[in-house]
């Protein structure tokens, strides 16, 4: 272990935790980033909760959620060239705070995405049998063969991570391609048809209206929309959480990362502005607003690309691309958790049989296998939970701790490098500055949320909880959801410290720490 601090800015002494290192390229590793989101699955489940909240304002809260997704991401990529560690927000949580702050980033970093693992195979379950136009099945969100679907769908996608790394790569190149060409194709189609007047009767043509922020109708509308937007957002640093993967480690995953964004940023606001502009957000039959649609794309695709011919053949495409999207995300989901896991029994924060690798593929065994069997457990319970509807709370959940991590990863830039951020104007913005502004803007929105989760009266939950003692409260499902997952993680610490205590007496990792090898 190293005995003298390092220079602030300079790059961490790596040694090999037995991942395989130059699998990744930035191409592969910007596919990563991008395939991890799961564009048309996040758009086919988020986009009618947006629009219930702030109307046709979409476009804009998309383009706003943005900027503190853009500012997080240069602090990512200004950590990563420090410390290309797979553990991420965790390790540069602990080198730049100490370990109760890592420990807290890492956990949520696992919570974020276990939650997450339900939805996602909820979708490829009801997709499914939409694919073969049963719609009887599919258009039941807690039919037993739905139910069935997803559990195989979890374990096949834990299968493929546990095979390797450049399995899921090779596999997501091809899915994402055709997915972000189909969703353009979508909202080019979509809007043709309203501009050339073959359109439905619920159609709109585009207002500049639609990007003004100052007409959303509250500020708990707003905020609750932008929570919901970095969800959609929400799986880039995948291309992060796989840097001792990539070649050129400390300069790759973070140029993939920001490339991510931009992308991201590109296709849904595309893809919003066709899908509101043909359906409209109303609240009967196509609209945007109608909550009895399972989700935006399995109702739009057959309107905006026909019912026959090479129409139909489009719309199933569609399908068949939401259903590819859940599965590049359910794969991108377990790898990020898996190394974040890796990378905290490597430092002895959880069991070191964590940090077991595979000695052919490469891959973290016990980590991946665990997050699989867990998130499949999680759905079970989520599915027969108050009608499959906690499923939705637990995505909005989800969006407290993607605010959580990513703005303490930006705060973390700014700690790593203070003693350098005033060298030159370049370190003062990009190590300082932006990450903190994007870290800001991050807990604001999340603390404001924290408070709009709690009270059922703002409708941001589908489900509630009664408190069987006083004051006998109605408290909204999201935030129990998110309670619960914090004090699971406050236990699973106060265990931790007491049965393995030398990462939180500071002992395993510091600031001056080199990565270390798992054991054997």
């Amino acid at each position: 272990m190293a005995t003298a601090e390092a220079a602030p800015g300079s790059t961490e002494e790596q040694v090999d935790k037995g991942l395989k290192p130059g699998a990744l390229g930035l191409i592969a590793a910007t596919t990563m980033g991008v395939a991890s989101t799961a564009p048309a699955y996040s758009l086919a489940v988020t986009l009618g909760l947006v629009v219930g909240f702030v109307g046709l304002h979409a476009p804009i809260v998309a383009l706003l959620a943005f900027i503190p997704i853009f500012l997080t991401s240069i602090g990512y990529s200004e950590l990563n060239k420090a410390d290309p560690d797979c553990g991420t927000t965790f390790t540069w949580g602990t080198r730049a705070f100490g370990p109760k702050t890592g420990w807290a980033g890492g956990w949520a970093i696992v919570a974020a995405d276990v939650l997450c693992m339900a939805s996602l195979a909820q979708v490829a379950g009801q997709y499914v049998f939409l694919l073969f136009g049963s719609t009887s099945i599919g258009d039941n969100a807690t039919s037993g063969w739905v139910l069935l679907v997803g559990l195989i769908w979890l374990v096949l996608m834990t299968y493929i991570c546990y095979r390797g790394i450049e399995v899921s790569a090779a596999l997501q190149r091809v899915l994402l391609a055709v997915e972000l060409a189909m969703l353009a194709a979508l909202a080019v189609t979509a809007l043709v048809k309203v501009y050339s007047g073959n359109h439905p009767a619920v159609s709109i043509h585009p207002a500049w209206s639609w990007f003004n922020p100052f007409h959303i109708s509250s500020l708990t509308a707003f905020v609750s929309g932008i929570i919901l937007m970095l969800f959609i957002y929400w799986g880039w640093d995948t291309a992060v959480s796989v840097n001792e993967e990539t070649k050129d480690p400390e300069k790759t995953p973070g140029r993939a990362a920001i490339l991510s964004t931009v992308i991201l940023l590109v296709t849904y606001v595309l893809v919003i502005i066709g899908a509101q502009a043909f359906a409209g957000v109303g609240s009967k039959g196509i609209g945007l607003g109608n909550t009895a649609n399972f989700d935006v794309l399995s109702s739009l695709g057959g309107e905006v690309f026909g019912a026959h011919g090479i129409g139909l053949l489009l719309a199933r495409l569609l399908i068949l691309m939401v259903l590819s999207s859940a599965a590049a995300s359910t794969q991108t989901t377990i790898l990020p958790t898996a190394r974040t896991t890796l990378s905290m029994a490597t430092y002895r924060a959880i069991p070191k049989v964590f940090a077991k690798m595979h000695p052919r593929y490469l891959t973290p065994t016990v980590s991946t296998i665990v997050m699989g069997a867990l998130s499949a457990v999680l759905y079970l319970w989520f599915n027969f939970t108050s009608g499959g509807f906690v499923i939705s709370d637990a995505v909005t959940a989800i969006g407290l701790y993607i605010a959580f991590y990513y703005g303490l990863t930006g705060f973390a830039c700014a700690w790593y490098y203070r003693r350098t951020l005033t060298s030159s104007a370049r370190n003062l913005w990009m190590q300082g500055i932006l990450p903190v502004l994007g870290g800001v803007i991050m807990y604001a929105a999340g603390g404001w949320s924290i408070w709009a989760d709690w009270d059922v009266a703002s409708d941001n939950s589908y489900t509630s909880w009664l408190m069987p003692f006083w004051p006998h409260w109605y408290i909204g499902g999201v935030f129990v959801i998110a309670f619960l997952s914090a004090v699971a993680g406050l236990v699973a610490g106060i265990i931790m410290r007491v049965v393995s205590p030398p990462f939180f007496r500071k002992e395993t990792l510091t600031r001056v720490t080199p990565t270390l090898v798992p054991d054997e």
